[in-house]
């Protein structure tokens, strides 16, 4: 009900539930929302259950002098699709979209980032499968969203499990078709991200074969439009609103129940399932600066996927970051907290 639409073949479907995922990649129509008062409007790309979701439980959507306009999507490849338009002045993604958006000369800067730990990241494979290690993967399929967080950790597992991309018979499916995909038999593993590995774990209908714990960064990003950050009022307005997120984050890790409570009511996933998510990536996450470990970690997956051909030249991701909101955070190569229970 506060959700700005956007072409339909870029939304994520209304239901996140594993029985009612049928492949199509329109969502149910939504009506349009603005949260604040004032003139200025700040344009934001979300994804379900995400910024719009965490600032309004945190109570961080009060206050506000300007007005936040919301358009939800699938993931982070179509939402920097829209950065890149001028359609979204900022919005939310993992560590890999960025790579590609660079990779195609989009105009797009990462002003803010998170790290947290990369357990959600993982490879599933159906409960009954006869795969047990990520080497026994060559030569099956495996679905993954083209250009996601979870392609390049798909990539890293392969390589430390002595296999390349070549090695295996990539099927690339945005999240909705990949579910119905792997819970039809219709490929042999899927390589996503949380909340749809803690779905398939409660939902016992699959298990994690690998993680990226320890393979990838861990980070995820939001990427505003540099035209927006060269006007003065809306640049204020990026500013206050990455304030209020990294607030939010830490109420996210402080109360990891009611978050999961907020999260399942917004996406529709049980709440077992959300709070499973939070505990395993969610919680963990802490707001660090954009700088030169940062921007190392991240040239490292352009050059993975230049070399992969994935990718058509040399991306130089320096020249879309931009640092000026690092002011007080701590280093990119900061320890992600820990979930604790009470």
């Amino acid at each position: 009900m506060r959700r700005h639409l956007v072409p339909a073949a870029l939304l994520l479907p209304l239901t996140l539930l594993l029985a009612a995922c049928g492949g199509n990649s329109a969502a149910d129509t939504a009506g349009a929302g603005t949260d604040g008062k004032g003139s200025l409007t700040l344009n934001v790309g979300d994804q379900k259950g995400g910024s719009e979701a965490v600032l309004r439980a945190a109570g961080e959507l009060k206050n506000l002098d300007y007005k936040i306009k919301w358009s939800t999507f699938t993931s982070g490849p179509p939402l920097l699709e829209a950065v890149n338009a001028k359609a979204v002045d900022i919005g939310g993604v993992g560590n890999t979209p960025p790579v590609f958006a660079a990779g195609a000369g989009s105009k797009v800067s990462v002003v803010a980032a998170w790290h947290g730990t990369s357990k959600g990241e993982a490879i599933l494979v159906p409960k009954n499968s006869s795969l047990r290690k990520p080497e026994e993967l060559k030569g099956r399929s495996i679905a993954v969203a083209q250009g996601s967080s979870a392609h390049f950790q798909l990539i890293a597992s392969l390589k430390e499990a002595g296999l390349k991309l070549s090695d295996v018979k990539v099927k690339y499916l945005q999240p909705a078709d990949a579910l119905a995909a792997f819970t039809g038999g219709k490929v042999d593993a899927w390589a996503v991200w949380d909340p749809y590995t803690s779905q398939v774990l409660d939902a016992k209908q699959g298990r994690i074969l690998a993680d990226g714990d320890g393979v990838v960064n861990g980070l995820s990003f939001q990427v505003a439009a540099p035209s927006a950050l060269k006007d003065t009022k809306k640049a204020a307005a990026v500013k206050d609103y990455l304030e209020r997120l990294r607030r939010a984050q830490d109420w996210v890790y402080r109360h990891p129940d009611a978050w999961a409570k907020v999260w399942a009511k917004d996406t529709g996933l049980p709440y077992e399932v959300a709070l499973a998510s939070v505990k395993r990536t969610n919680a963990s996450r802490i707001a660090v600066a954009v700088d030169k470990p940062l921007i190392a970690s991240e040239q490292r997956i352009a050059d993975t996927f230049t070399e992969l051909k994935l990718i058509p030249g040399k991306v130089d991701f320096a020249a879309f970051v931009d640092t000026r909101f690092n002011v007080g955070l701590p280093p990119s190569t900061t320890t992600p907290r820990v979930y604790k229970d009470s």
